[in-house]
């Protein structure tokens, strides 16, 4: 039982709205930010006199914390949006320090102005759109000093003039729709630009991260490499030397007994056709055909539709993404609804894979007994190992009892 949402126009306009929602928030989210920033740069400067007239020395240490912990609150404001932001105070020392601080500074003073006045623009279409939609409904309760429009702009104190209020909302409503994920891109462009390490930065430890992401990916890759072979060892080999087996008795039996050589060959031809399909089955795991086929929503349907537990298939991804992250989504898929199908007991199962950002998010839920391990040999320690080769994020929880709930997080730049 699979209920599919198929991605028609429809489906892309709730889409379209649910992202400018999800923007709105987020700019609020910013402009709560920008409004901290703003207030802490009036201290910053009366801090910067006193350390200039020398008597402001014990209150730098203390400033640059209170620096560091708004820049902080954008880092993971814009770590929720998808964006791989390093904390470049994890990375330097010494000078290495002061040039972060004075990056985070540049930023305090862009985010607390230009960050707050993107964040109100936001704020104001729907206070608008929702104002001036439902003025007919109620200007003849207010006072003559609140029967405006547009933000307080435009007088509206009859009929007619009412009338203007539904109009303007759908105008900033279709604007609200458009400009509220672009606003928040340029919102979030001045922190993707200061917060993250200076061009040059010494990357020492993103290094040790790849090098681990290296090496873990060939490990995957000499598993994956194994796994093929005892597949075609155990299965297909095995049929093909059955096969040759058989070919040659047919062979044997056709001047004495033609009969037993017809029926010989029967079988023979079965044994090709079981190592056909036992071919056509390894090579779907190497690369899904279906993947190319009918794109990453055809696949996951087709996994949802075949386990024998109901599940629920939501896709959220306008554009298709690299191969190498459809195959690896598709396989976390896979691997988790085999083990909601032989482990979990569960009733139902959910699967849900969105792009946000630059990054493919995936969530596999069922509400079975829980209690999943991944060293338990169930095929999460190779779902979490593929995962991570792709220097993508997986994270499991399944308390005894239920739910589970594994989520994976994939890169998606070039």
């Amino acid at each position: 039982m699979t209920r599919e949402r198929e991605p028609g126009p429809a489906s892309r306009v709730i889409v379209r709205v649910r992202r400018a929602v999800t923007s709105t928030g987020y700019a609020l989210y910013g402009a709560g930010i920008g409004l901290v920033a703003l207030f802490t740069i009036p201290a910053l400067l009366l801090i910067g006199v006193l350390w200039f007239l020398r008597v402001g020395q014990p209150l730098v240490r203390p400033t640059r914390q209170s620096v560091r912990w708004v820049a902080d609150l954008e880092r993971r404001r814009l770590r929720r949006l998808g964006h791989d932001v390093v904390d470049p105070h994890v990375l330097g020392a010494g000078a290495e320090d002061d040039a972060v601080t004075r990056r985070e500074l540049g930023w305090l003073v862009v985010h607390g102005t230009l960050g707050l006045i993107l964040g109100a623009a936001v704020l104001q279409l729907v206070l608008i759109t929702v104002h001036d939609l439902t003025y007919p409904l109620w200007w003849e309760h207010v006072g003559a000093g609140e029967q405006l429009l547009l933000n307080g702009t435009l007088p509206a104190r009859n009929d007619e003039q009412a009338l203007l209020g539904p109009v303007i909302g759908v105008i900033a409503f279709g604007l609200w729709f458009v400009a509220a994920p672009a606003l928040l891109a340029w919102q979030c462009r001045p922190g993707l630009q200061l917060l993250g390490p200076r061009p040059g930065a010494d990357l020492t430890r993103r290094v040790a991260e790849l090098t681990a992401t290296r090496a873990a990916a060939l490990d995957a890759h000499a598993v994956e490499l194994r796994r093929i072979e005892r597949a075609l060892h155990d299965g297909s080999q095995n049929r093909i030397v059955g096969l040759a087996v058989l070919i040659g008795a047919a062979r044997r039996e056709l001047g004495r007994d033609p009969s037993r050589a017809d029926e010989i060959l029967a079988r023979a031809q079965d044994t090709a056709e079981d190592a056909l399909s036992e071919l056509r089955a390894v090579v779907r795991t190497i690369l899904p055909p279906v993947l190319e086929n009918r794109g990453l929503q055809g696949a996951l349907s087709a996994l949802a539709a075949d386990c024998p537990v109901p599940c629920t298939v939501t896709l959220d991804v306008p554009v298709r993404c690299p191969a190498s992250v459809e195959a690896t989504a598709y396989f976390v898929v896979a691997e988790s609804l085999t083990n909601v199908a032989r482990h979990s007991h569960a009733r139902h199962a959910e699967v849900e894979v969105r792009l946000i950002g630059d990054r493919l998010h995936v969530r596999v839920a069922d509400d079975g007994s829980g209690g999943a391990d991944p060293d338990a040999g169930s095929g999460l320690s190779g779902i979490i190992g593929r995962v991570e080769a792709h220097d993508g994020r997986a994270a499991l929880s399944s308390p005894p009892g239920g739910p589970t709930e594994m989520r994976v997080e994939l890169p998606c730049g070039s």
